[in-house]
């Protein structure tokens, strides 16, 4: 058996090897009939090899792997294609490919969808104290500089970026400024971008001059008279109570950007915003007032900013004017005056009678070109955002100043939170314009959401981009905000840990009084936050559940039923009678005011009102011990002997139920309740001064002509309202 096996095998592979060595070397010689010859051959050779064997166990042991092994049959077939040839290639799992011309992939015309951006999650967890580290990114920055200023690897880097979309060829390839800055917000760090004016187009500017001082100084009556119109005479109360910008053509041809603070104290956060993004300040006070705190607020905001300052006498025309008085009083302050060897101008102006107008304006020039003024012309925008409102037709609107570049529209923006896409430019007269250059201030609609005043204005090229940073600051926004809210509730626990410990008694129950905020524009929305929140004490804690800019709506009604809180609304117009009517039904109280001083009044007095107080002994009488009377021969049912004590009323009045306390030479010998007051043998409840009465106190008979008995009452004193001149409130408990 042994030589007829060797010679099928020897058949069976003298075969296979001719196939496999003509398909490798002469694929052309191998032609579909020697195939089909060769499958035909090839399963009688292994049926006449198995006839062989003695049984079917030998020879699956020994060849029965050769017909279902893939590499036996892909040696004589060369591949899986040649199996094709049968016509029958979906059999084998093969896909071929038709003959014909290749269809076009049609455009979806349908718009983007907007998927919200899912940020990356980090190998890592993220380190709290890296919330309040600020990296500086710019244009082209490398994916090692990034992370040496982040601190952290370069692996945590790449998988960001790979997260985010970015194609990561090597660490060293530069990276866009938004994509930086996406990335480190994911890292947890703030970020300040910078700017190149290298190869830029940089043109003189027109200089931007913010006026502030105290209230009530004359500021917007100044530049009333500078533009010749009445804007002081439309504000509610005769105050500013808004952050306004606009464009003033000087006599002598040239233009100034002026922005008008309120001077009220309420509106702190305006005045720091309106330094932050100005080049002159101009300071203006009274003649006949002086310096007064919110000039002197005005000033830190001007040194803070590293911004000059040029001051303007006001009011100069007034009897009780004294301009040298106001003069040494800034001086005294720290303040280096022209007159007194230093480079602050002073100017006496008059806004009544357009007093000293031309020289304010020489002054203000002047200054300008020492400082040499100029910004980039092309390129994308850079602008602050210095006010922001909702109008009901054209939805979110935001009043910015551009400081670099040109702000076109049509360009996709991200403002602080929130994008959009530019729909409409308008100066501040109303009229529509296609761009924005340098130190113009503008109105922009077609965001998306209602901005923050103060926040920065990012050019992007894309609407995925802008999608993407937005969402990426709003997470960061949160975070930052849910470890703030955190970090106060932790350490108010401590605190209040530790004055327990420290006084050992109870204080009065801190009671909440919860608010609603609506006002015109968000500025002011903030303001008024910041003053609500001044007024919280010991006794009551002012929250603010939700600030809003427009009406009050139904969703505000609903909230403040939820959550038991009363509606302020400030600078806007009285809301439908339906949602009036809705208020009352939900028992909502809803209060609305056009000034500051009267919403803080009346606010304050809520507060008051609603405090526990606390409560104090007060001693509401006194009276003088004149004489003993001792009833003796009572019964043991009535009690034993009784000591009365005949007094008279020295001051105040006694009452009954009042604690009495026993004072001998000036020393305290006992307190106890009242057991019996009586006035001319009859039993009273109290006894006014100048009358005589006879008094017993409980477990007490030693007394003596002379001594003093003085009345305790139990009064709950509370807090009281304190508004100091320049505007500030305060609760003093």
């Amino acid at each position: 058996m042994a030589w007829r096996v060797a010679g099928k095998k020897g058949t069976l592979i003298s075969l296979t090897k001719e196939l496999a060595v003509r398909s490798r070397h002469a694929p052309a010689s191998v032609s579909k009939t020697d195939l089909e010859e060769a499958q035909r051959k090839i399963p009688v050779l292994f049926g006449q090899l198995q006839g062989c064997f003695r049984n079917a166990d030998q020879w699956k042991s020994n060849y029965g792997n050769l017909l279902t092994c893939r590499s036996s049959i892909r040696y004589f077939h060369a591949s899986l294609e040649a199996l094709a040839w049968k016509k029958e290639p979906e059999a084998l799992g093969l896909k071929i490919q038709k003959k014909g011309k290749f269809k076009k992939r049609t455009k979806d015309s349908s718009p983007p969808v907007e998927a919200p951006y899912v940020p990356p999650k980090l190998k890592r967890a993220a380190n709290s104290s890296l919330s309040d580290k600020t990296v500086e990114i710019f244009e082209g920055m490398t994916i090692v500089e990034l992370a040496k200023r982040c601190g952290e690897s370069i692996s945590v880097l790449q998988d960001i970026l790979i997260n985010v979309g970015e194609k990561v060829d090597s660490e060293y390839d530069p990276l866009g400024i938004d994509i930086a800055e996406l990335v480190a917000m994911e890292i947890g760090v703030n970020v300040r971008r910078l700017h190149s004016n290298e190869g830029a187009e940089v043109l003189p500017r027109p200089p931007v001059v913010t006026v502030m001082g105290h209230v009530d100084h004359g500021k917007t009556s100044l530049l009333d008279a500078l533009r010749l119109t009445s804007v002081a005479a439309k504000e509610a109360g005769g105050i500013t109570q808004h952050l306004g910008a606009f464009v003033v053509g000087m006599p002598s041809g040239a233009s100034i950007t002026f922005l008008d603070t309120p001077g009220h104290a309420a509106f702190s956060a305006m005045r720091q915003r309106g330094a932050a993004v100005t080049d002159i300040v101009v300071l203006v006070v009274a003649a006949d007032d002086g310096v007064m705190p919110q000039t002197l607020e005005a000033m830190s905001h001007a040194k803070a900013a590293d911004v000059p300052i040029v001051v303007a006498v006001n009011k100069c025309d007034k009897p009780a004017a004294n301009p040298e008085r106001v003069k040494i009083q800034l001086a005294t302050e720290g303040l280096a005056l022209e007159e007194m060897g230093g480079d602050v101008q002073v100017v006496e102006v008059s806004a009544v009678t357009k007093i000293g107008l031309d020289k304010l304006e020489e002054a203000l020039l002047l200054q300008a070109e020492l400082m040499d003024l100029k910004s980039r012309v092309d390129g994308p925008a850079q602008a602050y955002v210095v006010e922001a409102r909702v109008d009901r037709g054209r939805g979110p609107l935001a009043t910015a100043i551009v400081k670099a570049g040109t702000l076109v529209c049509g360009q996709h923006v991200v403002v602080g939170t929130e994008w959009g896409k530019i729909r409409a430019i308008r100066d501040m007269l109303g009229k529509s314009t296609d761009r924005a250059r340098p130190a113009m201030p503008v109105e922009i609609e077609g965001l998306k959401g209602l901005p923050m005043a103060g926040d920065d204005i990012t050019v992007v090229h894309s609407e995925e981009r802008a999608r993407m940073l937005s969402e990426g600051r709003k997470k960061k926004f949160e975070k930052d905000r849910l470890r703030k809210m955190q970090a106060e509730k932790s350490g108010a626990l401590i605190a209040e840990a530790n004055s327990e410990d420290e006084e050992g008694e109870e204080k009065p129950k801190r009671v909440e009084m919860t608010m609603i905020v609506k006002a015109d524009v968000q500025g002011t929305v903030q303001a008024v936050t910041d003053a609500l929140k001044s007024l919280d004490s010991p006794q009551v804690f002012v929250n603010i559940v939700h600030g809003g800019v427009g009406s009050i709506s139904e969703s505000d009604v609903d909230l403040a039923q939820a959550c038991g809180a009363f509606i302020v609304g400030f600078n806007i117009r009285n809301p439908p009678s339906s949602i009036s009517q809705a208020a009352t039904q939900a028992g909502v109280k809803i209060k609305l005011h056009r000034v500051i001083y009267h919403l803080l009044e009346d606010i304050g007095n809520s507060i008051v009102e609603k405090a526990p107080g606390t409560f104090e002994t007060q001693v509401a009488g006194e009276a003088q011990v004149l004489s003993i009377f001792e009833i003796k021969g009572r019964s043991k049912a009535k009690g034993e002997d009784v000591k009365i004590a005949g007094c008279r009323v020295m001051d105040g009045r006694l009452t009954r139920s009042s604690t009495m306390r026993l004072l001998r030479s000036g020393e305290v010998v006992f307190e106890g309740c009242c057991a019996s007051l009586k006035r001319e043998k009859q039993d009273v409840e109290a006894v006014g001064k100048g009358n005589e009465c006879g008094l017993v106190i409980q477990n007490w008979v030693d007394f003596k002509v002379g001594d003093v008995i003085q009345c305790l009452e139990q009064v709950n004193r509370k807090p009281k309202f304190i508004s100091s001149q320049s505007g500030a409130v305060r609760i003093e408990c």
